[in-house]
């Protein structure tokens, strides 16, 4: 499961150039649509951190 989260996360966009890192100006690249894949990516990256926390969680109970 947990490598699963860290795909889903890895491979989306992030949004930011290297400039933003640094402190430049790149307010207006943080705001984008998301559409296809990277939609299907963020939900999925989403789900399968909730079932992460609950199997931890699941885990901490019953172990």
């Amino acid at each position: 499961m947990s490598a699963l989260l860290i795909v889903t996360i890895l491979l989306q966009r992030t949004g930011s150039s290297l400039g933003g890192a640094f402190g430049a100006d790149n307010f207006s690249s943080g705001f984008h649509t998301r559409r296809g894949f990277e939609r299907t990516l963020f939900f999925a990256s989403i789900i399968f951190a909730i079932l992460f926390a609950l199997s931890a969680l699941l885990n901490v109970i019953l172990g």
